[in-house]
């Protein structure tokens, strides 16, 4: 074997540094990355709640999931799976206690899934690890059932309360499905059907060419629009059930992106891509509009039982999981409408008045008492639309809580409020609680009032009730439309629609204001 000298050595480094630096940096061999892939990761399975779970569970689990969400929105951090797993234990043990009677003795039959919470997560806010559920990580909408509503601007139910839960809300809860809306009464309004006892509000828009229908479930408390994909899969297995969906197939003009997107709500999720599309709301067409296509869903959209197609969020864009513009900001940009503005009138099933509506630039001046309009700053930073309370009063004395604001959101029903309020109000009402629960005589004709801007708007009292604890007896004792959590700080409040079904509610985007009136007599 030669062995080579030094010298020789030291030219051939030499020779190759030379050599090598002459070599544009563009040829020489670069190492080989992979190629970009889409991650999918393992799917928990969202079991649907069981035809016969407690109103009081039912409830526990609603005021859990607005605890995680609004601790995500404020980035704050979020309670522990054990800490959440504690508060079930504990209404449980409740029940077992006597409290309340069990499911298995009452005969329970409400049925399962109506419970919804429209709140969405902040971009960028208090995600913890490990929390993906369908593609990077996404999760859903929901809402509370409110039976045996009645209005406190006259009408179907607004004499009192002494019947207890209307019969038709018992029945809605345990049936579901829609009850359609009148025709609206003004412009540029969709009429807002009724999801089984109050539990959503469902507008009908046109998407694609041709126009489908698509049902949407209407939410101020996020800011995203999406619908299902033709190829949606359902986190559970199979596809997104009975529900119009979105894709080349059905629309000519549709056009697809590789942008993805995720939204996280409050039960459930939904993740996709983005998409543009012809969107027609209210006889205004939005051409190449951007939003998004549901390809993977949790069952709390996938699942048949859901009457609804979709979701628009039209809280502000800041809020957006997908950055783009909401599709009441798109309507003003486009000149369509003067200004970003929606305005909600909505109703109750036991009214039986069906004169929901959303109005898209103004206000329907048919459904308030102009002389009761008043409008405040929003107060959120973030894109949610919150007002600062005023006082609170109970059966018209002032209950001293001051300093208070409301998270004013279409898609939530109850109110989910600090345990210390909670307890206050509800004594005040006539009521029990801890800081577990409340509950309400079915048959109170106590009242509540939430002043903003100076002015008062009264919440019926039978609004403020949810389900008979024994949902055999509507005249006994029922879970409370109030339940105690402190979700955010100590003094913000989630108030959706408990409270939203005795005004009219407007936002402007422009002006970052909410205004709120006294509905007009049916």
């Amino acid at each position: 074997m030669q062995i080579l000298s030094p010298t020789l050595i030291l030219l051939a480094c030499f020779l190759n540094r030379v050599l090598g630096g002459a070599i544009p940096r563009h040829a020489r061999r670069q190492p080989v990355l992979p190629t970009p892939q889409l991650i999918t990761l393992p799917l928990k399975r969202f079991q649907t709640i069981p035809r016969d779970i407690h109103p009081q569970m039912l409830m526990q689990q609603h005021i859990n999931r607005a605890s995680k969400r609004l601790a995500r929105m404020t980035g704050r951090e979020e309670p522990s799976e054990h800490q959440l797993r504690s508060e079930i234990h504990k209404r449980l043990y409740l029940l077992d206690g006597g409290s309340a009677a069990s499911p298995s003795s009452s005969g329970s039959s409400f049925k399962g899934g109506n419970t919804r919470l429209g709140l969405a997560v902040v971009h960028g806010h208090g995600k913890q690890p490990g929390e993906s559920m369908v593609n990077n990580g996404t999760a859903i909408s929901g809402n509370t059932t409110m039976p045996g509503n009645a209005t406190s601007s006259g009408g179907a139910g607004s004499s009192g309360n002494g019947t207890g839960v209307s019969p038709l809300d018992i029945q809605a809860a345990n049936n579901g499905g829609l009850t359609p809306a009148n025709p609206p009464t003004t412009n540029n309004s969709l009429g807002l059907a009724i999801e089984a006892d109050d539990v959503a509000y469902i507008a009908t828009i046109q998407i694609g060419t041709p126009a489908q229908d698509f049902r949407i479930l209407m939410d101020s408390g996020s800011a995203d629009f999406w619908v299902g994909s033709e190829n949606c899969q359902s986190s559970a297995g199979g596809g997104c059930g009975n529900h119009t969906f979105l894709g080349p197939q059905s629309s000519s003009s549709f056009v697809s992106s590789n942008t993805q997107f995720q939204v996280t709500y409050g039960s459930g999720a939904v993740a996709g891509t983005l998409c543009q599309d012809q969107v027609g709301i209210a006889g205004l067409t939005l051409n190449n509009h951007t939003f998004g296509v549901a390809t993977a869903e949790t069952p709390q959209f996938a699942s048949s039982s859901v009457p609804f197609d979709g979701l628009m969020g039209v809280a502000q864009s800041s809020l957006s999981q997908q950055n783009v513009s909401t599709p009441v900001e798109s309507l003003a940009s486009n000149g369509l409408i003067p200004a970003a503005i929606v305005s909600f009138k909505i109703s109750r099933l036991s009214d039986q008045l069906n004169d929901g509506e959303v109005t898209f630039g103004g206000l329907d001046s048919s459904k308030f008492t102009a002389n009761t309009l008043i409008t405040i700053p929003n107060v959120n930073q973030q894109g949610f639309w919150e007002g600062a309370i005023d006082a609170v009063s109970i059966n018209g004395a002032d209950s001293g809580l001051t300093g208070r604001t409301a998270i004013l959101d279409t898609g939530t029903t109850a109110m989910v409020i600090p345990p210390a309020d909670a307890q206050q109000l509800i004594q005040g009402l006539g009521g029990t609680c801890d800081t577990q629960q409340c509950t309400l005589p079915c048959t109170t004709n106590s009242s509540l009032a939430l002043s903003f801007g100076g002015s008062s708007f009264p919440i019926h009292p039978s609004d403020l009730l949810i389900l008979p604890v024994q949902p055999n007896n509507p005249t006994g004792d029922c879970v409370a439309g109030i339940q105690p959590q402190q979700i955010g700080s100590p003094t913000q409040w989630l108030v959706g629609d408990v409270f939203l079904k005795n005004a009219y509610f407007s936002t402007n985007v422009g002006n970052n204001s909410i205004s709120l009136a006294q509905l007009s007599a049916p």
